[in-house]
């Protein structure tokens, strides 16, 4: 079935609500000590860590949205689930990460988030919900019906015309990466001759935070490189803010500039092509130029 934009507002209503539930959950046990285990996942820490608070917070979300899963006959993929296959029989899905930066939160740190997104079979995301449980800032966006940051339309500045500060929000592996510090050369020389005097490094959040203060703390990037070997984030990782992006009109795409695969037929990873969220397109193509050289 085809929804409506009737469907998409109830549904981005339910979500809304689910986000809410389990970011309550999680902000109970932010000052608690909390059990960290390890599961299979990719080769960065970050996507081994898991707790039972995610498990819970997952839990709390499906409650609220089994409804909804029923009613408009919805495929479900989450990050603590076994991935099903069903996103490729129905025409959406719902796509959870119930709590999205684990390893910030495991180190009481800014950096978590609830993040659900509705995409279509085709990989489309049509409805972004992220909440951060620290801050209590809830950011939506419905395909069509614009951004709203705390139920409030939310149009930020992302221009970069009398900016004098830029953000790069990456990840801790990406510190690691051979070629670095010939990157953020090449990115403050740009930055100097668009004014901006200074680059600041944010390594601290998850995938969704670090796109989504790509746009609230703009001008910033964030990108994930392409790889051969699993990793680079998983589809719950992008779709929620992926939605956002679209509807504010900063570019969100796989590194090359084409669209994100969002429902990727052979793997939930996104390493095969990347992702790379800018505030501003000259920024994205200054990133992809800087690093044409170096996948």
């Amino acid at each position: 079935m085809r929804l409506t934009t009737t469907d998409l507002f109830a549904l981005s209503q339910m979500a809304i609500e689910a986000a809410q539930k389990a970011g309550a959950l999680i902000r109970e046990y932010s000052t608690k000590e909390v059990a960290v285990n390890n599961k299979e996942a990719a080769d960065s820490l970050a996507s081994q860590v898991v707790t039972e608070v995610d498990v819970k917070a997952q839990n709390t979300i499906i409650e609220v949205l089994s409804t909804s899963i029923s009613k408009y006959d919805l495929a479900l993929l989450t990050e603590e689930s076994v991935d099903d296959k069903s996103r490729f029989e129905k025409d959406y899905f719902w796509c959870i990460d119930p709590m999205d930066g684990t390893l910030a939160f495991t180190e009481k740190t800014p950096g978590y988030a609830v993040s659900i997104g509705l995409v279509s079979k085709s990989g489309e995301p049509v409805i972004g919900v992220v909440f951060d449980p620290l801050t209590n800032n809830l950011y939506y966006a419905v395909k069509g019906q614009g951004a709203f940051k705390n139920h409030k339309s939310w149009q930020p500045d992302l221009q970069l015309e009398g900016k004098r500060t830029f953000t790069l929000h990456m990840d801790r592996t990406f510190l690691k990466y051979e070629h670095f510090d010939e990157f953020i050369n090449g990115l403050e020389d740009k930055l100097q001759e668009l004014n901006i005097n200074q680059l600041q490094l944010q390594k601290q959040a998850g995938a969704v935070l670090n796109a989504i203060w790509t746009l609230d703390k703009a001008p910033g990037c964030y990108f994930k490189l392409p790889k051969p070997t699993p990793g680079g984030g998983s589809l719950w990782d992008f779709a929620a803010t992926a939605c956002i992006f679209n509807e504010l009109g900063a570019p969100a795409t796989s590194f090359d500039g084409t669209p994100l695969d969002l429902n990727r037929r052979d793997s939930t990873f996104m390493n095969h092509r990347g992702a790379l969220y800018v505030s501003n397109k000259e920024i994205a193509d200054t990133v992809r130029a800087l690093m044409r050289t170096k996948l």
